[in-house]
């Protein structure tokens, strides 16, 4: 089996890492044979850090070919950038990425799948990116911007640098979110040596990449941080949204 998943690399010192996209031959458990690493006081693996995505899910989470802009239009011969992106210059372009949807493809349903390309062709004016809206999750993992994770026994705390992004993530379920926002709520425990963070009361309003792949407010996220050594950190997420896949997927 052929699955995609993220993998947090050491990169400077004690505190701070970055992230790249690997590929896993095999079950994604592989990644699971631990060196010894960092330990909190209790016992658990020690996640404080700075943290910073390397890859090129940013743009889009789905297998894609290098294309001169995120929005393009009919060209005489072939597609060409939309009008409104020429002044991006490269800065627009959009790099190749072998995705990190495990199967490869996004399980849309057929009125969601029609969405997702006319959000694509329509990329400028509805990107929240573009609005400098916050990200959402589980897009704010792997932007190409910095995060710093902190954590304590009784706590787990996530501060992004875009957008100010903060993510609280309980430790002591609160019972249902009283409103849907951007970041959502989130509530963690841990499975042995990996933190399980289970995510709900999402708006409609995120999208997962610069492609136009998006959810609905219906949708759940469980993320696993799993440290494999003292310098990587292994990074899935679970996605489910009746209203907008045909079943659950991961990255």
């Amino acid at each position: 089996m052929l699955s995609f998943v993220f993998k947090l690399v050491r990169t400077l010192g004690r505190t701070t890492f970055s992230v790249v996209v690997c590929m896993a031959l095999g079950a994604i458990s592989a990644y699971a044979q631990t060196a010894e690493i960092p330990r909190t006081q209790e016992g658990k693996p020690d996640l404080n850090g700075i943290w910073q995505a390397l890859g090129n899910a940013h743009w889009d989470i789905e297998p894609h070919a290098a294309r001169a802009a995120l929005q393009m239009q009919p060209g005489p011969v072939v597609p060409v950038p939309a009008k409104d992106l020429l002044a991006f210059g490269a800065v627009g372009s959009v790099p190749s990425g072998v995705g990190v949807v495990v199967g490869g493809e996004i399980p849309y349903l057929p009125e969601a799948r029609a969405r997702k390309i006319e959000n694509q062709e329509n990329w400028a004016e509805r990107d929240p990116e573009i609005k400098c809206y916050l990200p959402g999750v589980p897009r704010a993992t792997y932007m190409p911007f910095p995060f710093q994770i902190f954590q304590s026994a009784s706590h787990f705390f996530i501060a992004y640098e875009y957008a100010g992004a903060l993510r609280n993530i309980y430790m002591e379920d609160p019972g249902p979110a009283q409103v849907d926002s951007w970041m959502g709520q989130s509530v963690g425990h841990w499975e042995g040596d990996t933190f399980v963070a289970e995510g709900s009361g999402f708006n409609d309003q995120t999208w997962f990449d610069r492609a136009g792949n998006h959810h609905s407010a219906s949708m759940t996220v469980v993320e696993r941080y799993t440290m494999t050594s003292p310098d990587h950190i292994l990074y899935e997420a679970m996605i489910e949204d009746p209203q907008t896949f045909s079943r659950p997927w991961m990255i």
